[in-house]
């Protein structure tokens, strides 16, 4: 064997040692008392080593790379990214002794900021978010070093009928609830992979279970959804970060998603500060943005007298967004204002009507 691949061998080793050394993720209800019939539930990602449900996806990707002969022992690794993903393939490049360098907008929140760092990783930063893709593929031609490309790879590097992915672990911890089969489970898009990997587990395992995507209203995900033609947006996706883009991702997969609920940019950050009051911890704007989304078809299904249950996903620990969505000047400035859709949110909870 060569040296080459007994540092691959290594390498693949240390990954398949931290997650196995690593607890799943929680799954916890979010009690509606008004709709007794209809359970919430919220996926907690934010447990993960690295804060995110990015964690998943790093992991994914680096393995991807190391089996296929992408990524060697010092092998640069560069990413493009908005800030979660690239937080936590900062932890396995360190792990692995490999220099991480993260390709993010300016805009980027100062802790994801300050969290790459903390693991080791460099930032590179460019102007727009949708410069990060080709500033990427630069730096790792200039680097002789590997583009993860999650945006990509995101929905091949994931083995999406099992190996403890995201859908198999929702699904398992469902299990003695009283309705185990979810209606819905609603996620967020910003490569398409989580989506994809729920969607193809769903229909492998035969479930009767509808995949909805909450999507940023100034996203392209769900223009191209309604209509195929629609690739990409001028204007900025908003600032909800980690989710909604401009151009439609290889890894966004439209046939296998039922659903799309777009939701503004205020009703988001008005529900994750819902959200973290009910929780008694902060949450991130991905996730305001599916609890609006599972708040329209909690109450659609209310309406129409059926039961069951929906699964949705706390994507990231809300600590990140302090000086953003939490912080009142930074709404102001950018003439948000969250009072309407808060109530509007809190009168969900309370009622099971939903006016959003």
């Amino acid at each position: 064997m060569t040296n080459k691949r007994a540092w691959v061998n290594w390498a693949i080793g240390r990954i398949e040692a931290d997650f196995n050394r690593s607890a799943d993720t929680h799954l916890i209800p979010l009690p509606v008392p008004a709709l007794p019939d209809i359970a919430i539930y919220l996926k907690d990602e934010s447990s993960h080593p690295t804060g995110s449900l990015k964690h998943r996806l790093a992991r994914s990707l680096f393995l991807y790379g190391l089996c296929n002969g992408w990524i060697c022992e010092n092998t640069p690794v560069v990413e493009a990214s908005s800030g979660s993903t690239a937080v936590s393939e900062a932890y396995f490049a360190r792990m692995l002794g490999l220099r991480f360098i993260a390709v993010v907008p300016r805009s980027t929140a100062q802790a994801k900021i300050d969290a790459i760092a903390f693991y080791g990783g460099e930032c590179h930063f460019v102007g727009a978010p949708g410069e990060v893709y080709a500033a990427a593929q630069s730096l790792a031609d200039e680097l002789g070093g590997h583009y993860i490309d999650q945006f990509t790879y995101a929905e091949r590097a994931t083995d999406w009928r099992s190996n403890n992915n995201i859908a198999e672990s929702i699904f398992a911890q469902m299990a003695r609830e009283p309705h185990p089969v979810p209606r819905w489970v609603v996620c967020g898009a910003g490569t398409g992979g989580t989506s994809a990997t729920i969607g193809r587990f769903a229909r492998y395992n035969r479930h009767d279970t509808g995949v909805c995507v909450a999507d940023p209203a100034g996203s392209v995900f769900h223009r191209h959804w309604a209509e195929r033609s629609v690739a990409r947006v001028d204007h900025s996706a908003g600032c909800i970060e980690g989710i909604g883009r401009q151009r439609v991702e290889p890894s966004f997969l439209p046939d296998i998603v039922d659903r799309m609920e777009v939701v503004a940019d205020a009703a988001s950050i008005a529900a994750a500060h819902e959200v973290s009051a009910r929780l008694g911890r902060r949450c991130g704007g991905s996730t305001g943005t599916n609890v609006w989304a599972c708040a329209r078809i909690a109450a659609e299904m209310a309406a129409r007298g059926e039961t069951g249950s929906i699964v949705s996903i706390l994507c990231d620990d809300g600590a990140r967004y302090a000086d953003t969505i939490f912080d009142a000047e930074w709404l102001a400035a950018r003439d948000l204002n969250v009072a309407a859709p808060r109530q509007a949110i809190s009168d969900f909870f309370e009622t099971g009507r939903f006016a959003g």
